[in-house]
């Protein structure tokens, strides 16, 4: 265990809150949220379970030094600063694209927990992986425990299993959404017969998140494991992109239930399960899971 750990206090169980929709009862299907977005707010759901094992490793290993990637406005970089800060690592962030000042209040944030902030134009961050990009890294910044964007890694996969162990109550489909199918391929991989699980891509061309899922599995696991498909029905457009739709829904969501659903990924997760209960693709007496990482 992290020197510290316990005095994170962390909200877990992260909270389990039925949720009375009309368009899930009147197909008599139950709505759960997984609220993960409350476990910590520096440190919401899939982010501190995906930095859960990476931060034990490092520590394992003697790495006083963290290095991540991420976008213009990264919460995965945000919550790996204010990790490093609370357990005392440096923390480096790889930015993709161009410095824009003044920062904006993500890259603000991470960077007034301690992390430094450095750039790799959008033809070199697609490399980022490369073994001579990340030598080139090191030789900069010295020795570091990579994680990968996101948190995306069998570290990460394993943390996001733990979510289904949480759950108190029995439950037929538990849905997340989906960036780099970590969290898909963590959950599905603790499930019981009988349940499934579904991601929902909120990247458009989501279709290779298959083989992504299956390829963390695989690295993690050693195989394939659980029931789960992926959804890549309902990107609105593509990552980050909104649509007037989406908008009204997230208003009336939050007015009729008191949640606000992130309109990058949970709100096109949520909209697009309750367009499939509508459709019928749900057997009456359905529980549902909807995970909110936040």
């Amino acid at each position: 265990m992290l020197i510290g750990m316990e005095e994170l206090e962390l909200r877990l169980p992260s909270p389990l809150v039925e949720v009375r929709d009309r368009g899930f009862e009147a197909r008599e299907v139950r709505l759960f949220l997984k609220r993960d977005d409350l476990i910590h707010p520096q440190l919401p759901g899939n982010k501190w379970r995906k930095l859960k094992y990476n931060l034990q490793d490092a520590a394992a290993a003697g790495f006083r030094m963290l290095l991540t990637f991420g976008g213009a406005y990264p919460n995965h970089l945000l919550a790996t600063a204010a990790a490093g800060k609370f357990f005392g690592f440096e923390t480096v962030g790889i930015v993709r694209g161009e410095e824009h000042l003044p920062l904006n209040e993500t890259l603000k944030a991470a960077a007034a927990h301690g992390m430094k902030l450095s750039y790799l134009d959008r033809t070199m961050y697609r490399l980022k992986s490369d073994p001579t990009v990340v030598a080139e890294l090191r030789r900069r910044w010295g020795e570091f425990f990579l994680i990968p964007e996101g948190g995306a890694n069998p570290a990460g996969v394993r943390g996001c299993r733990e979510l289904v162990s949480e759950i108190d109550l029995p439950f037929d489909v538990i849905t997340c959404s989906c960036g780099t199918g970590a969290t898909l391929a963590g959950i599905a991989g603790g499930l019981a017969s009988g349940q499934r699980a579904i991601g929902f891509s909120a990247l458009k061309g989501g279709e290779f998140l298959d083989k992504d899922v299956a390829r963390f599995q695989a690295d993690t696991f050693g195989q394939r494991i659980g029931e789960w498909t992926v959804d890549t029905g309902f990107h609105f457009g593509g990552f980050a992109r909104r649509t007037a739709e989406l908008d009204i829904f997230i208003e009336e969501f939050e007015r009729e239930h008191g949640v606000r659903l992130d309109r990058v990924y949970e709100a096109k997760m949520v909209y697009g399960l309750r367009e499939r209960v509508r459709h019928g693709e749900f057997p009456r007496g359905t529980n549902i899971v909807a995970v909110v990482a936040g």
